[in-house]
């Protein structure tokens, strides 16, 4: 299987206008699509009929998790019911299996790397804050479990590793994703990662137990010397 993922369309249709005319490429290009969260701007519904009205152009199937911008305008639900309406597979701490590849998704949350993780001490609204990155890690476990196939692919849109957000400034890494993430890849094993996230970031990245995680974030790869709409990645 030959997958195309992108993340962080943050759409509006001026902004995808640049990007239509690539995009209508990834049929011919790839077997699926990833979109790995931020897929509007302002989370709100008019929005998503915008991009729908795109992306089923594409006739191309589709997996996909929300991001934070998915959420700002607390009608998360609304967008989830009508991505699936058009034949969207949205991942949210459930999984997918399509040939004999698996994708497990969660939109993930941050908290930071390693040592430096924020842990549930102190105060109660920073318990609530590790709990609420502790979930999206749960759910991730639950969604890995439930997949038979042999090889699984995880979708988030917060990062899972440290590697792929420097090039950010330093100070953000622990609000660009969480360890915990990739603590529960390497525990159920996956043969790769794909997030969004950090736009100024690094492409590639691995965790400790060696599975590559790649960020698709759009403006990461329209940063690159030869400007992508989507990285292309074989099974």
């Amino acid at each position: 299987m030959r997958i195309a993922a992108t993340a962080d369309l943050h759409f509006s249709p001026q902004s995808y206008d640049h990007i239509r005319e690539a995009m209508s490429r990834v049929r011919d290009e790839a077997d699926l699509l990833i979109i790995a969260g931020d897929l509007t701007n302002f989370g709100k519904i008019d929005e998503m009929h915008s991009l729908l009205n795109a992306l089923v152009r594409l006739r191309i199937p589709i997996v996909a998790v929300l991001g934070n911008h998915d959420y700002e305008s607390n009608e998360e639900q609304q967008l989830m019911r009508l991505m699936v309406d058009e034949g969207i597979k949205v991942l949210d701490g459930s999984s997918y299996e399509r040939d004999g590849i698996g994708f497990a998704g969660v939109k993930g949350f941050f908290g930071g790397y390693g040592r430096g993780a924020l842990t549930s001490f102190g105060e109660p609204a920073v318990k609530a804050f590790v709990q609420a990155g502790i979930d999206e890690a749960v759910k991730l476990e639950k969604a890995l479990s439930q997949l038979r196939t042999e090889k699984r692919i995880v979708v988030t849109h917060y990062s899972p590793v440290r590697d792929t957000v420097v090039g950010e400034p330093h100070e953000i890494y622990p609000y660009l994703g969480s360890s915990r993430l990739s603590e529960v890849m390497d525990r159920f094993g996956a043969v790769m990662a794909v997030h969004g996230h950090a736009h100024h970031g690094a492409l590639d990245g691995k965790t400790t137990g060696g599975i590559p995680v790649y960020n698709v974030a759009l403006p990461l790869l329209q940063g690159l010397p030869e400007p992508k709409v989507y990285r292309l990645l074989d099974i």
